[in-house]
């Protein structure tokens, strides 16, 4: 069996191990853009902030483990065209210019995001820069000695860890969000509003509500980012304003695709066209509650790309649904989300109810002590948990607390089960009466 992937990071390469293991005569050949594979590039910011510097540990297996696994990867090939009819996809060698097609008998499309940015004047300038790739984290420590002022465009996770990562370095930071509060897609009111005063307790100048409209240069050079509230000086300029998948390529192949860009799959990675399957941020992914939706998580798309290898080479495979979990540090803080939000929950016409407790993480005792909020959003009739946020101090028990707010709701656990649900008790790690009983049993 000739199978064709499209892409080389976390869904591809994750599928091209699991089809060698479930198929033992298959022929796997990956076309990879750019001349980096398995990189994990939610290491940026920390990289960046200066806390670990060598790049490497961001590559999760080395070029030359898939090489000897048998898996023939070819590198800086870009898709231009897929013929599904007739099973080809046509590439571009970036080297060469020359295009080649490539026949498949099974493709996984695995081409990930990009970042996307607005339709702004100055991208171009010289030292605006995204945060995404390997290249873009090198070219970001590479000039950060010579600046002194940085705009960062996009409040949602990567704007945020930027921000948080070059104050760390001395920077004067200015974090500029055009909804009314940061991560408002991922967090609701109550844990924002923790978080923004976090970023203002630790420096950072936050605009919300503020729309930039236009990257002033000076010499070639990037000098202020103007927004429709004032002017701000910058040395450098990180945008961060969400993904768009990259399926230019795939807009008339006849593949269904969501108005953002993102290929429609099923539970098994399937999409409307037989043997063409996708995974990972250039597809959607079924929520266990909202349905199929687009989020990009490398979380989803290592598991999705491992399905998907497993489905590719004949072996019954099903995915069990996404809840979105995430967390982030915040200088002193640190959030985590699971579910939906209360804005989902509304968006969705779900008859729900809310609880938004304050406690502590564990006995006042043992220091040292620290507050912690926990918000549930859960059924109003049946009570089945939905959604869970909890923020508190850096490693102070808040994120992973979350993990156990996602196992209840895939269990489909009450709030009064969570009330009553057996924690861990110890002076160190909690109360007797941990603060999601309390959320729980506070739940009305």
């Amino acid at each position: 069996m000739n199978y064709l992937i499209l892409g080389a990071n976390a869904a591809g390469l994750s599928a091209a191990v699991r089809i060698l293991k479930f198929d033992k005569n298959a022929k796997v050949t990956v076309l990879e853009k750019s001349d980096v594979v398995s990189f994990g590039s939610c290491g940026i910011p920390y990289y960046v902030g200066g806390e670990f510097s060598n790049i490497e540990q961001m590559t999760a297996r080395p070029y030359q483990d898939f090489i000897q696994l048998g898996i023939d990867i070819k590198l800086q090939h870009e898709a231009i065209v897929l013929d599904a009819n007739n099973k080809k996809v046509s590439c571009r060698q970036l080297v060469t210019n020359q295009t080649t097609d490539f026949y498949y008998d099974k493709l996984l499309i695995a081409v990930g995001a990009s970042p996307s940015k607005p339709a702004i004047n100055g991208f171009s300038t010289q030292n605006v820069m995204t945060m995404h790739s390997r290249y873009d984290a090198q070219n970001i420590v590479q000039v950060l000695p010579e600046v002194e002022n940085i705009v960062v465009i996009g409040g949602g996770f990567i704007g945020v860890e930027a921000a948080e990562a070059l104050r760390h370095r001395g920077k004067k930071v200015t974090l500029i969000e055009f909804a009314p509060r940061i991560l408002n897609k991922t967090f609701d009111e109550q844990i924002t509003a923790l978080l923004e005063q976090e970023l203002i307790h630790n420096g950072v100048n936050l605009r919300t509500d503020e729309a930039v409209t236009e990257i002033i240069s000076n010499a070639g050079k990037v000098a202020h980012v103007a927004t429709n509230k004032g002017s701000y000086p910058a040395d450098l300029v990180i945008v961060a304003t969400g993904f768009k998948p990259n399926t230019e390529f795939l807009k008339n192949s006849g593949i269904d695709l969501t108005a953002q860009g993102a290929i429609i799959i099923d539970n098994c990675c399937q999409s409307n066209i037989a043997d063409i399957y996708a995974a990972g941020d250039c597809a959607t992914v079924e929520h266990c509650i909202l349905g199929n939706t687009f989020i990009p998580l490398a979380t989803t798309a290592n598991k999705l790309g491992r399905l998907a290898g497993e489905v590719m080479a004949g072996h019954q495979s099903q995915f069990i649904g996404t809840l979105g979990s995430s967390g982030i540090r915040v200088f002193n803080f640190e959030a985590g989300r699971t579910g939906i939000t209360e804005a989902d929950a509304k968006q969705s016409n779900i008859d729900y109810g809310i609880v938004f407790v304050e406690d502590k993480n564990h006995t006042d005792y043992v220091q040292p002590q620290t507050d912690i909020w926990v918000k549930l959003i859960y059924d109003k009739s049946s009570r089945v948990l939905l959604g869970g946020q909890i923020c508190g101090a850096y490693l102070g028990g808040s994120v992973h607390r979350t993990d156990a707010l996602a196992v209840a709701i895939y269990a489909g656990l009450t709030v009064d089960e969570l009330g009553f649900m057996d924690f861990i008790y110890a002076p160190p790690f909690a109360r007797t009466w941990d603060v999601l009983n309390i959320a729980g049993n506070v739940a009305k």
